[in-house]
């Protein structure tokens, strides 16, 4: 730790309580009563605390919650400010004590005591990525990501250009419809890295090859993976597309074409899409026998509950105008005019002050909240489960034969 913090030092934190801290006491009562949970007040109060240690933390450390005790002394209802505030009362090597308590306009509405230890984070993140791999499935981190300073390597699955502070990607599998097979998903992880490690290349520009976007992930391929390896690689799929959150570069899709299951969860994931008048865009999936394995809170947040639910249940394709009409897109423009338009907000983008940019993009990803982040693992598990039933197996045999499927 830095010199300086001393027994006194306080951190404060103000926040207004929303429908996320709130518990329903009483729910089936007419006297029921929707208040400030104990678990959002003892997050607030050690988050007090924590602000009084960042200042005071050499690069590699972070301070976590050790102890902490807490009485709630008053409640608080839905939408009013609450104030913590943490006071140091012992130092003792990389143990720092606090005395933490709540208030909201009225009166004190919390007090407690709470530790916080000094760690460091290389050591931390080690001994989890140990832990994780001793726990039951279900459990993943977010895809680590390992900045490529260097050269790209040669690629097959994806062409790579670059113009200046601009990067384009093309999905290069022209006669499978630039479906994701489990070698474009690795070529995009080294991609990511790449792209990680080069914050001068300020847009990536995401296209593909031939008539189409992307057709999804490759359905044939998928018939012959044991159930482990399309576990793995549904997780790697969902991890790869949530890393172009936090990349420095902003992602336009230039949706050429069909832009169907992984494909869409793919212009999901971009932060713009402009699309061809004869793009669709579509989730049919449950037309194979399963649920899509990531994406679907990503889709619900641009679309809606209502129509994510007509998309995924019923599996029907959606043009490029009434995914304008949704959000989905943000332009629909001529087929020949897809690459010119992304293009154009390219140079929009690039006029633009870099820092700020990359900035702003990343406190709307993170304003998101955390569930959107994880709910992959859920989407995976349901996937994976359906996969091994009857209608799985009819639904790969039906696609690769070109025909209806006959689900029991």
């Amino acid at each position: 730790m830095k010199p300086g913090l001393t027994i006194g030092a306080i951190g404060e934190l103000r926040t207004t309580v929303t429908a996320s801290q709130v518990i329903h006491l009483g729910a089936t009562s007419p006297a029921g009563a929707v208040v400030f949970s104990t678990p959002s007040m003892i997050d607030l109060m050690e988050h007090a605390a924590r602000e009084a240690l960042a200042p005071f933390l050499d690069e590699g450390e972070e301070s976590v919650g050790a102890t902490v005790q807490v009485e709630h002394l008053a409640a608080t209802p839905i939408g009013a400010e609450v104030r913590a505030v943490a006071r140091v009362t012992s130092l003792n090597r990389k143990l720092v004590d606090f005395e933490i308590q709540a208030f909201d306009a009225v009166e004190q509405i919390g007090r407690g005591l709470h530790t916080r230890a000094i760690i460091q984070t290389d050591r931390f993140s080690s001994r989890l990525a140990e832990k994780i791999t001793r726990l039951p499935e279900g459990v993943a981190l977010p895809m680590p990501l390992h900045p490529n300073a260097g050269n790209l390597e040669s690629l097959s699955t994806l062409l790579v250009e670059t113009y200046g502070s601009v990067v384009t990607v093309t999905l290069n599998r022209p006669q499978k419809l630039n479906a994701v097979n489990a070698q474009m998903t690795a070529e995009w992880e080294r991609i990511n890295c790449w792209l990680a490690g080069h914050p001068e290349f300020r847009v990536v520009i995401v296209t593909g090859a031939g008539d189409a976007f992307c057709a999804g992930d490759d359905v044939p391929e998928v018939g012959t993976l044991a159930m482990e390896e399309a576990t793995q690689l549904s997780l790697r799929q969902a991890r790869m597309y949530l890393t172009w959150e936090r990349l420095p570069q902003v992602f336009v899709a230039a949706v050429n074409g069909v832009s169907y299951g992984a494909g869409c969860v793919m212009a999901c994931a971009c932060d713009f899409r402009i699309a061809a008048h004869s793009a669709r865009f579509g989730m049919p999936e449950i037309l194979l026998g399963w649920p899509p394995g990531y994406g679907i809170a990503q889709l619900t947040a641009l679309i809606g509950k209502a129509k994510s639910l007509e998309m995924c249940l019923l599996g029907e394709p959606m043009t490029a105008q009434a995914a304008a009409s949704y959000g989905l897109t943000h332009d629909v423009v001529p087929l020949g005019r897809v690459a010119q338009a992304a293009r154009d907000l390219a140079t929009k983008l690039l006029a633009l002050p870099a820092e700020a940019l990359r900035e702003t993009k990343r406190l709307i990803h993170q304003d998101e909240g955390t569930q959107p982040k994880i709910a992959h693992l859920a989407d995976t598990a349901s996937y994976i489960r359906c996969l091994q039933l009857p209608d799985a197996r009819e639904g790969i045999a039906a696609f690769s034969e070109k025909r209806p499927a006959k689900f029991g």
